[in-house]
C-alpha cells in the first residue's frame, strides 16, 4: 500500500522536463529553428531570388533550347513561328479585310505588332504553368517559387531578341532607315518585360490551383490581341468611327497597345508622336510598375502553398 502511494507521489511530482513546459513555437523560437519551406518576408524573398540569378537565366536558356529541340528546324521555329502568324493576318486582314488601307508602311506595322504582342502572350501562357507544369521540380528542391515565372519570361525575352533581329531586316527592306528614335524600343521592351513578368506571377498562382485556366487563356489572350491594334490602326478607326468615350480610354490604356505603339513609334518613320496616347510613357511606366508590384507580392504571399495538395 505504502509502496504504491510512494510510486504515485513520485509520478505525480515529476519534473516537466528540461525544458520547463515550453510551447514547441517557444521551443523553436529559443534554438532558432524555423518552419521548413515557410514563407519568408518579403526582403529576404527578394534575396534569395538574386541568390539564384544565374538558376534563373540558365533555366531560362535550358527551356529555350529544349522548346524546339525535337523539331528539324530546331531554333528557326523562333523566327518561323511569329513570321507565319504575322504572313496569315496580313493575308486575312491587309488583304481580304483591308485593314492596310489608310496604314502607311503597312508589312513592318503589322510584323511589329505581332512580335511584340506574341512577347507578351507568350509570357502570360508559360506563366500561367509555371507551377502547374512543374510540379515535381516544385516538390523535390526547395527554392523560391518565383524563379519559375521569371525563368518562363526570361525565356520569352531571349526570344523576342530573335524576333527582333528578324524585324529590323523586314524594316530595312520596306525602306524603314535606323535613326536614334531605334533606341527608344529598348526602355520600351524593358517597360514591357516588368509588365509581363507580374502579370505571369498573378497567372502562376492562379494557375497552380485551378490547372483548367490554361486551356481558358488561348481565348482570352486571342480577345485581347483583337483589342490592341496589332493588325489595324487605333488611330484610324478613331477617326472613322465615333466610339463612346469609355471604349476610347479603354483602347488608350491598353497595356499591350501601349506597349505594341512606343515600339512602332521607335521603329517606323510613318509612325508619328500624334497616333500615340497622350502621356504613353507615363502609361507604359505606370503599368510596369504597378503590375510588377502587385504581381510579385501576389504570388509571394502564396509561397508556402505552392506544389501542396
Amino acid at each position: 500500500m505504502s509502496e504504491t502511494r510512494h510510486d504515485s507521489a513520485v509520478a505525480m511530482n515529476a519534473p516537466r522536463g528540461p525544458e520547463g513546459g515550453l510551447e514547441p513555437a517557444q521551443l523553436a523560437q529559443k534554438y532558432g529553428l524555423t518552419q521548413s519551406g515557410a514563407r519568408p518576408s518579403l526582403p529576404e524573398y527578394v534575396r534569395q531570388l538574386w541568390q539564384r540569378r544565374h538558376f534563373i537565366s540558365a533555366f531560362s536558356s535550358a527551356k529555350l533550347t529544349a522548346q524546339y529541340s525535337q523539331a528539324k528546324l530546331g531554333q528557326l521555329w523562333q523566327v518561323a513561328t511569329p513570321l507565319l502568324n504575322a504572313l496569315v493576318y496580313y493575308l486575312i486582314f491587309g488583304l481580304l479585310l483591308g485593314t492596310s488601307r489608310g496604314v502607311p508602311d503597312f508589312v513592318p506595322f503589322l510584323v511589329t505588332g505581332v512580335f511584340i504582342f506574341t512577347f507578351t502572350q507568350s509570357s502570360v501562357l508559360a506563366g500561367t504553368r509555371a507551377i502547374s507544369g512543374n510540379l515535381g521540380l516544385v516538390r523535390a528542391l526547395h527554392f523560391p517559387r518565383a524563379c519559375l515565372p521569371i525563368s518562363f519570361c526570361l525565356m520569352q525575352l531571349k526570344q523576342l531578341m530573335f524576333s527582333m533581329g528578324v524585324l529590323v531586316v523586314i524594316l530595312l527592306a520596306f525602306g524603314q532607315v535606323p535613326g536614334w528614335s531605334w533606341l527608344l524600343a529598348i526602355p520600351a521592351l524593358c517597360l514591357q518585360f516588368v509588365f509581363n513578368t507580374g502579370l505571369a506571377m498573378i497567372m502562376a498562382r492562379l494557375g497552380s490551383k485551378t490547372p483548367d485556366l490554361a486551356q481558358l487563356m488561348p481565348f482570352i489572350l486571342r480577345t485581347w490581341m483583337y483589342a490592341s491594334g496589332v493588325m489595324y490602326s487605333i488611330d484610324q478607326i478613331m477617326k472613322s468611327k465615333p466610339v463612346p468615350g469609355f471604349v476610347h480610354f479603354l483602347l488608350d490604356v491598353n497595356p499591350a497597345a501601349v506597349y505594341i505603339d512606343l515600339v512602332r513609334f521607335a521603329l517606323i518613320d510613318s509612325f508619328t508622336y500624334e497616333q500615340l496616347p497622350t502621356h504613353v510613357w507615363a502609361l507604359a511606366l505606370g503599368w510596369a510598375v504597378v503590375m510588377g508590384a502587385v504581381g510579385f507580392v501576389y504570388f509571394w504571399k502564396a509561397e508556402e502553398r505552392y506544389g501542396r495538395g
